[in-house]
């Protein structure tokens, strides 16, 4: 969240500066007149943090500006802008976006399009729409702001340079590292042109260019720009002055990195001598200097050097920002890697977890914030580092102190929660927020945390300021204050979660990623179910990369590490994936399939040859993960919260026992004794669990397929022309499967290529050249049939849209289906450029809005009224033919969760039509003879009647085995 967070703070202090100077302006030209001194004074509350104040400061100069001069005066954009400013550092950025674009049409109309106060409201609108997630159409207004300042300035303008130097720190944040390069490359000529060499705006430059080589690994191209740019500062500022410093920090960072470690050693501790002389002891620099060249003592096992500087970092730290900064945590974390390299267990956990607590409360609390949703997975995976290092620790720790072993599983049962916390949870809160709106009492709980938040993180920035000043700088009693507000803020925001939890608990379960405790979880099973949680955790410290398992009861806890660590067990699992999946052979996939099963590499699947499904390595996975606890799971319904490689594992193809030869039918497969239901997240059970009363729909089946989609190229027209002429589930014919009187492969694949959005919506144009799926008909007409749906509920081409769910929802009749079938396109999040949302694509509107532009996003799902007990995604991969598409699972998952749907019904991999009719249909069928069941042993049922009655060929896994249920409410105990 670091770069992000100085985009940000980069484009507020511009936005700022320009709000102050348009409000100075007026009042010079009012004379202290009542508008313009409401107008400083929404400004100076809004740079104090107090934004309930300014808020109101900013609504009292609008309705004085519209009352004194009309709807569309300059005026009137000023307090317009200085109010969207105001609710985006609330984080009210979808109330914020509105008053933005009003005050951005006032500017253009009577300023002109090119004038400098449109550029200052389009800084305003990017901080908005890079608080939404919409980082494109964030990019769009401050590429429209350069242009502007550009033909006004002209191209080598200093300012332009500013400009191009935001936007390019904008692309190194969202790593687009080229198109960054690009930027600072001419920001740096600029620079060159109207700057002298020694100028420190100049070294800024080289600086910021010398960073993105560092971040890729260009440590040749690096190098020379941080050493110019050290003796920049040193020519402009002498030698002992704090820049120098951050420079020599920079230059010390990279020899780390490239294991210059003497080198490291000798620039970090020069960083140092010079930052504590410049800004005294006890100044925040110094503690960031002296973790950088503890950690470089760590690495090098110097643990008695390391652990003082440490020490004396984290004080400092603390004393400045309190016990929940991010950089609190680190240090924390670090210490406890000292003491795990030197095997005192004890004290490592008791450091991570000290850690782990303050990742959690700062979570917590920052999910409704305006960049909560805009983090980045790498920065995630850092914060995860605190669990994982918690989880490491505590399980040697457990070795060495058996007594323990109670405690530490619970606590390790949630550490690895918080570390499957992913940017899902952020975008799930922000939809979670969108969708509260329509409930009064919900609503207004939800925008006071929001405010809270916002003010928090303002006040908290200040914090950060003061502490960063020289000491003689800095206000004791002022600090002080601002510590004791933000104290208080904390407490209501938690005081609002206990309420949110208690009264809006829907709400709760799908905005906090607050974990369960085994206590609460065992208080939700039934006898007969398991909860299983995995963790993959990378190589930290002295340990190796290593895979966790929890299996949780009713009635006893068990928690082992399995032997096969996180990169082997990604092995098997592609392996695994290589005799099931027949997308996994094309193109370079062949090769690397080939490579994992230990065939020669001229081997080659013939026409209709089955996949090569390898028996013993897939009782080989279930004895890592599930052997140790085989007594535990013994018959039991198995919950299971997959993690990392194992989201791609439809876990019902593992053998539980040794198998004598290759034979499908006798194998003994986890799913002949145990049904098995993929959750989201450990904290779904409880939301799942509401859901378990029984629907109350009276109609069978509702569908929506085969949207009428061109493809990428004329190779496509024929199935675009097929798509188009299917809008009907035509009548069935003697022994016929589907429209074409045959199987038909479906073959639905996620989106490779990002869709832009413009203004939120996608890009048509883009949109359509998705391949078309004329097949899926085949599918929703044959199981509409089996299940005795009638023709008319299948909405097939033209009729599959966006708006027509919508409508079918507003009107109740949604709520009428038992099953909603989707057979389309799945989207993963970030696909949609940056939205970090997944979705389904359905037929493109002629005219793309709001309502309708051929994308269902997971908001727009949660906000559909359905009353199902079971959701089909036969979209490929959905269930997560890779990590990210694992990511779009959980969220799509929570979404219609939320939507009041108990299951889902998901593939893994392109689905046999057939097999799909069936494995559905058999579903439903004995749910229908058998509610009580459950989805889980219906779809279990389902399999076996496949793999023992089925046709000989569908007995391999790759057609009895790629849905599983996710979900699950009633019947589930």
């Amino acid at each position: 969240m670091a770069g992000h967070d100085h985009v940000l703070r980069v484009l507020r202090v511009l936005l700022l500066v320009a709000t102050v100077a348009m409000s100075a302006a007026q009042a010079s030209a009012q004379h202290a007149d009542e508008l313009a001194a409401l107008n400083t004074e929404t400004v100076s509350l809004l740079n104090l943090g107090r934004l309930a104040d300014a808020g109101t400061a900013a609504e009292r100069s609008l309705a004085l500006a519209e009352k004194r001069h009309g709807p569309s005066h300059p005026a009137v954009a000023l307090s317009l802008h200085n109010l969207s400013a105001v609710r985006q550092a609330q984080g009210r950025n979808t109330d914020a976006e509105p008053i933005a674009r009003r005050a951005l049409a006032i500017r253009e109309a009577t300023l002109g399009a090119a004038h400098p106060d449109v550029a200052h409201t389009l800084n305003t609108l990017s901080l908005i729409l890079h608080g939404q997630g919409r980082f494109g159409d964030a990019e769009r207004a401050l590429r429209r702001t350069l242009d502007i300042r550009e033909k006004a300035l002209g191209p080598d303008h200093p300012d332009v340079g500013i400009r191009l130097s935001n936007l390019a720190f904008l692309y190194g944040s969202e790593r687009r590292f080229a198109e960054a390069e690009g930027l600072y490359k001419r920001a740096l000529v600029i620079a060159e042109k109207t700057l002298e060499p020694d100028h420190f705006d100049f070294g800024i430059r080289l600086n910021n260019l010398a960073d993105i080589y560092h971040a890729q690994r260009r440590y040749a191209d690096a190098e020379p720009l941080y050493q110019r740019a050290l003796a920049n500062a040193e020519k402009a500022f002498g030698p002992d002055h704090a820049s120098v410093a951050r420079r020599l920090n920079n230059l010390a960072a990279l020899y780390a990195d490239q294991g210059r470690r003497r080198d490291a050693e000798a620039a970090y501790r020069r960083s140092l001598a010079i930052t504590e002389k410049a800004l005294g002891p006890n100044h925040p620099d110094v503690a960031n200097r002296l973790n950088n060249l503890a950690e470089l003592f760590r690495i090098e096992g110097r643990f008695a050097e390391a652990e003082p500087l440490f020490r004396r970092a984290l004080s400092v730290m603390q004393e400045a920002f309190g016990p929940d900064h991010a950089d609190v945590a680190v240090i924390l974390n670090n210490l406890a890697f000292v003491y795990m390299g030197q095997a005192k267990w004890r004290t490592a956990v008791d450091h991570a977890r000290l850690a782990s607590a303050a990742t959690s409360r700062r979570t917590i609390r920052d999910l409704s914030a305006p960049q909560a949703a805009t983090g980045n997975r790498t920065e995630a995976g850092r914060h995860n580092v605190h669990f994982v290092g918690l989880v490491k620790s505590a399980h040697r720790l457990q070795a060495e102190t058996p007594g323990l072993a109670i405690e530490l599983a619970g606590e390790t049962f949630a550490a690895a929660q918080w570390a499957q916390t992913s940017q899902a949870a952020a975008s799930l809160a922000q939809m979670a927020a969108r969708n509260a709106a329509r409930d009064g009492a919900l609503a207004s709980l939800v925008r006071e945390r929001q405010d809270l938040v916002a003010e928090w993180q303002q006040r908290h920035g200040a914090r950060i300021a003061a502490a960063s000043l020289p000491a003689h700088q800095r206000d004791p009693k002022r600090e002080a204050a601002e510590a004791a507000r933000l104290t208080a803020i904390d407490a209501r925001i938690a005081a609002i979660d206990a309420r949110l939890s208690e009264d809006f608990p829907d709400h709760a379960a799908l905005s906090s990623p607050s974990p369960l405790s085994l206590q609460q979880v065992q208080d939700e099973l039934g006898a007969n179910e398991a909860v299983v949680l995995f963790l993959d955790t990378p190589g930290l410290g002295p340990t190796p990369e290593e895979t966790f398992v929890w299996v949780v009861t009713r009635t006893a806890v068990q928690w082992h590490r399995s032997e096969l660590g996180t990169g082997l067990l990604a092995r098997e699992v592609a392996a695994l994936r290589c005799g099931l999946d027949g997308t996994a052979w094309y193109g370079d996939g062949a090769s690397r399939c080939r490579s994992l099963l230990g065939l020669p590499q001229d081997k080659s699947l013939g026409a209709g040859e089955a996949l090569p499904f390898d028996h013993a390595r897939a009782h080989k996975v279930y004895q890592s993960l599930f052997g140790p606890a085989q007594n535990l799971i013994d018959g039991k319904h198995l919950l299971i919260v997959p993690s990392g490689s194992l989201t791609q594992l439809p876990f019902q193809v593992l053998v539980n026992r040794p198998p004598k030869r290759d034979d499908h039918r006798t194998a003994a497969w986890l799913v002949r004794g145990h049904p098995i239901t993929i959750l989201p997240a450990v904290s779904s059970l409880r939301a799942l669990r509401r859901l378990a009363k029984p629907s109350a729909a009276s109609l069978p089946m509702i569908g929506f397929g085969n949207p009428l989609l061109d493809g990428p190229d004329s190779t496509y027209a024929g199935q675009a022309q097929l798509a188009r002429a299917t809008r009907r589930c035509p009548e069935p014919r003697e022994g016929q499967v589907g429209l074409n009187g045959a199987t038909v492969a479906v073959a639905r694949r996620s989106l490779s290529a990002v869709i832009a959005r413009r203004g939120g919506i996608v890009d048509q144009s883009r949109l359509r050249t998705m391949t078309p799926l004329p097949e899926t008909a085949d599918e929703l007409c044959a199981v509409a049939r089996q299940l005795g749906a009638t023709p008319d509920q299948v909405r097939l081409g033209a009729d599959a849209t966006e708006a027509s769910i919508k409508a079918l929802s507003a009107s109740g009749a949604l709520a009428r289906y038992r099953v909603v079938h989707f057979a389309t396109h799945g989207l993963l999040a970030g696909q949609l450029d940056g939205a970090q949302e997944p979705g389904l694509v359905l037929t493109p509107p002629a005219e793309a809005s709001d309502r309708d532009d051929g994308y269902l996003n997971a908001t727009e799902i949660a906000a559909l009224k359905l009353d199902a007990d079971m959701v089909v995604l036969s979209a490929c991969n959905t269930a997560g033919g890779s990590a990210a598409n694992a990511e779009a699972l959980s969220g799509l998952a929570r979404a219609f969760i939320y939507a009041q749907a108990r299951s889902l019904f998901v593939s893994h991999w392109e689905v046999d039509s057939e097999a799909t009719v069936k494995l559905i249909t058999s579903t439903v069928g004995v749910l229908s003879k058998e509610p009580s069941v459950g989805r889980a042993e219906a779809l279990r049922r389902a399999m076996l009647a496949m793999i023992d009655t089925g046709q000989p060929k569908q007995s391999h896994p790759a057609y009895w085995a790629p849905f599983v249920v996710v979900g699950e409410g009633a019947g589930a105990r």
